[in-house]
């Protein structure tokens, strides 16, 4: 990437709070996120350090994405990714330089397919097949 396109700290912090913005009022995701996070102030500096250490490889992220989304598996379903990533698409490609929001969707993408994996799919108990 160019100098001028660099993923940084002062993107991260303009893009992170209008995407959210976005996903808040989204009629699909906006009701899930806005009854799980109760300190939005606090909730947008974890996600701007996680996608600083994701992206920046910067160590401020101190959690798991994996417990937070688990605790609202029974209202999260495969169709909330999908929105949710068009969201974040359309959000990148309008603030960020091209290679940048390339390189934030690429991520984005890797992570909700584990964060899916995670919360959907189970192997079938090999005890319970019919012979």
């Amino acid at each position: 990437m160019e100098q001028d396109e660099q993923i940084d700290e002062t993107a991260l912090e303009r893009l992170i709070p209008a995407f959210y913005d976005r996903v808040r009022a989204d009629t699909k995701i906006g009701p899930l996120f806005n009854d799980a996070v109760h300190d939005w102030p606090g909730h947008l500096e974890r996600l701007v350090a996680f996608w600083s250490s994701v992206m920046l490889t910067s160590g401020r992220y101190k959690g798991s994405p994996m417990a937070a989304h688990l605790k609202h598996k029974a209202h999260i379903t495969p169709a909330m990714f999908d929105r949710w990533l068009a969201i974040w698409t359309a959000t990148t490609d309008e603030l960020l330089a091209p290679a940048a929001a390339a390189a934030l969707q690429a991520k984005a993408a890797r992570i909700a397919e584990s964060l899916q994996l995670a919360l959907f799919f189970r192997l079938e108990d090999p005890g319970i097949r019919a012979s």
